[in-house]
């Protein structure tokens, strides 16, 4: 074993001599500065368990509340939800364009982004429903602009989260 050892530490620096010309001599000092080196490895470890436990308790937890607040902020940045919303009106000479327009510039909050266009999709009786999809951040909740829409009660019936998929 301490043969393919030696053999990888030639290797390394660049001297590419067969295991069978190492000496047991080289063998030995090898190992030695293994040995060494482990001793060293271990001391600095130690030294650096001392100077953590100065530290005191309320520092240790102000740096890791201030990285998890980091890492929050970071996923909060990136992590966002596609909902895919029906709104049904009351009336099938309802303009649902006007009511979609009306919907995206008074229904806004943080991190709320409505989609370019909808979609009007026949229901029965010549009544038509409004598909639209907006993206949310992680501080939004789907269930507060489904609840502002149907606070429009003059002109909404219902509305309908039909799909929701994380980014």
């Amino acid at each position: 074993m301490s043969v393919a050892l030696s053999y990888v530490m030639m290797a390394q620096d660049g001297a590419a001599a067969p295991a069978a010309a190492v000496t047991p001599t080289q063998i030995e000092k090898e190992e030695e500065t293994k040995t060494e080196v482990k001793e060293d490895n271990n001391k600095k470890d130690e030294e650096e368990i001392e100077g953590e436990s100065k530290e005191s308790h309320e520092e240790k937890l102000a740096h890791l509340k201030k990285e998890a607040e980091e890492r929050l902020a970071k996923k909060e940045a990136t992590q966002r939800t596609l909902v895919c919303i029906e709104v049904k009106p009351w009336d099938t000479e309802q303009d649902l364009m006007e009511l979609w327009k009306k919907i995206t510039t008074t229904i806004t909050q943080d991190g709320l982004v409505w989609g370019e266009n909808c979609k009007l999709v026949p229901v029965a009786f010549g009544i038509k429903k409004i598909q639209c999809t907006f993206t949310m951040g992680m501080s939004n909740s789907s269930d507060a602009v489904v609840e502002a829409i149907e606070a429009l009660e003059d002109e909404v019936q219902s509305v309908e989260v039909t799909s929701m998929n994380m980014l």
